[in-house]
């Protein structure tokens, strides 16, 4: 059920990419003010994080996740009737005033219930969602815009998430042991005390790093695949098919793998390969399809080998009772920096006069920077967090 949760939220903003090829041309505008409508759901959502994060402790997590996932709903349905570039824009910010807070909750959920030596495995399945959001919800979402226009997809996952909710409300039990232990009595100082922790500081900045890479890519990704790789529109659910099912079949390995093998050695592995892979993808010029689909494809087992066992670390730095601030913090954190990066992308990646992108391989350039300096500071945190006394926190790795 969480993975399903994650499903919808990631399949929300993963739409955005594969279909900027097709949203620009269609409302007539530019890679800035696409690069506008993508951030615009992370500043939303950043926001959202901040404002409910002194709360996120003080009620039951299924009540809080089923909250903020209708009104997610209720956005991208909005983004569906969506007639214009204003339009659009403003459904992209009610989007992500609720979708921004769900993945703090999955997570904080996913770390009451789960020991830590299994969470490389509960990160690594719910991180399917990311896989299966490609090979389920992108080609489809393509071949659904193809066929009519691209309305309907974000109408057909609205659809489904009104099932996917009932579902969750129905089956999902309470999670509310966490409000058996003492609090502070006041939300703010529980928020102030969260982000004056220097270890929780440290986090938050490394988060910040990582998204960095996805919002400088992804964005633009459909539209350099097309215009300036050669692969066209009907092929590009291809690509993302192929990517997906492959990493749905990695991503629970790269889990039990952190879990045997220690889950800051695996993330090392992950950032070697991606960087690999950002570098020969962002250089690409005229390319077979079977040969992006490799590309693609391993680049996307470097981000994943990266993605689980961060997040299977970052669940054992907060406190029991400071899990949902943490990571409703550290969530509003994701979004800003990533509506910042895909700002700065917007502005770094221009459109020639024969349709291609231009710059796009300095975003790589970025990426690479951004991925070694989140290295260096996960070391020195996994460090902090060993370092402390088995009462306080469980050691990462």
């Amino acid at each position: 059920m969480l993975a399903f949760l994650q499903f919808a939220v990631i399949l929300d903003f993963m739409l955005m990419s594969p279909l900027g090829a097709i949203i620009m041309p269609a409302l007539a505008i530019g890679p800035k003010q696409f690069g506008l409508v993508v951030s615009a759901y992370a500043f939303s959502a950043g926001l959202s994080g901040l404002l409910t994060a002194g709360f996120a402790d003080r009620f039951d997590r299924k009540k809080l996740l089923l909250f903020f996932y209708v009104g997610f709903i209720l956005g991208t349905l909005w983004c569906g009737l969506a007639q214009s570039f204003e339009t659009l824009l403003m459904a992209r910010v009610v989007t992500g005033l609720f979708g921004g807070v769900i993945g703090s909750v999955v997570m904080a959920i996913s770390t009451d219930l789960f020991p830590v030596q299994m969470r490389g495995r509960v990160m690594g399945m719910i991180q399917t969602a990311f896989a299966a959001s490609q090979v389920m919800g992108i080609p489809i979402g393509l071949y659904l815009s193809n066929r009519w226009n691209w309305h309907v997809p974000f109408l057909a996952m609205a659809g489904l998430g009104v099932f996917g909710g009932l579902f969750v409300a129905w089956r999902m039990e309470p999670v509310a042991a966490h409000l058996n232990i003492p609090q502070e009595h006041s939300p703010w100082m529980h928020l102030f005390h969260t982000v004056t922790e220097p270890r929780y500081l440290l986090g938050f900045a490394i988060t910040a790093f990582l998204t960095t890479g996805g919002y400088m890519l992804m964005p633009f990704s459909s539209a350099f695949t097309v215009n300036n790789i050669g692969i066209s529109l009907h092929d590009l659910p291809t690509v993302y098919l192929v990517t997906g099912l492959c990493t749905i079949f990695v991503g629970p390995l790269v889990g039990k793998a952190a879990d045997a093998f220690g889950k800051f050695r695996v993330f090392i592995l992950g950032t070697a390969l991606s960087i690999t892979m950002v570098l020969i993808y962002t250089h690409l010029g005229q390319t077979p399809l079977p040969l992006l689909i490799v590309v693609n494809t391993v680049m996307f087992v470097g981000i994943f080998s990266r993605m689980i066992p961060f997040q299977a670390m970052m669940s054992t730095v907060p406190s029991t009772t400071q899990r949902g601030s943490f990571n409703a913090i550290n969530a509003s954190v994701q979004q800003l920096s990533g509506g910042l990066a895909s700002v700065i992308s917007g502005h770094i990646v221009t459109l020639g006069a024969d349709g291609k992108l231009q710059n796009f391989d300095i975003t790589g350039y970025v990426v690479v920077g951004s991925s070694l300096t989140s290295l260096l500071l996960l070391w020195l945190l996994q460090r902090s967090v060993a370092a402390k006394p088995a009462a306080q926190v469980t050691p990462a790795v």
